[in-house]
């Protein structure tokens, strides 16, 4: 995976995430952003990371979020990783 693909899955996870009703408050609360923001930062690759950071706390998320976009469960962390670069491996 290529990092404009990565940013393209983040971008479909955010966009999957501003259309759920009981999900999208709960990102929002959780990052302080608001809804301008969101347009704002969408170009952002560190905010981009942390849309996948969130939707990836959650199997059930993840799942509903790759039925929707026909892609294997897999990909939103896999994205994440290519997001992250070098900088986001942890090996400890």
């Amino acid at each position: 995976m290529n990092p404009e693909r990565a940013e393209t899955i983040a971008i479909q996870a955010l966009g999957w995430l501003a259309t759920n009703d009981d999900l999208f408050p709960v990102f929002l609360g959780s990052t302080g952003a608001s809804a301008d923001d969101l347009r704002a930062q969408a170009a952002d690759p560190g905010f981009l990371g942390s849309v996948l950071d969130f939707l990836t706390m959650d199997d059930a998320w993840v799942v509903a979020f790759c039925d929707a976009a026909g892609l294997p469960y897999d990909t939103p962390l896999r994205a994440r990783h290519v997001i992250a670069g070098e900088a986001g491996m942890h090996w400890t």
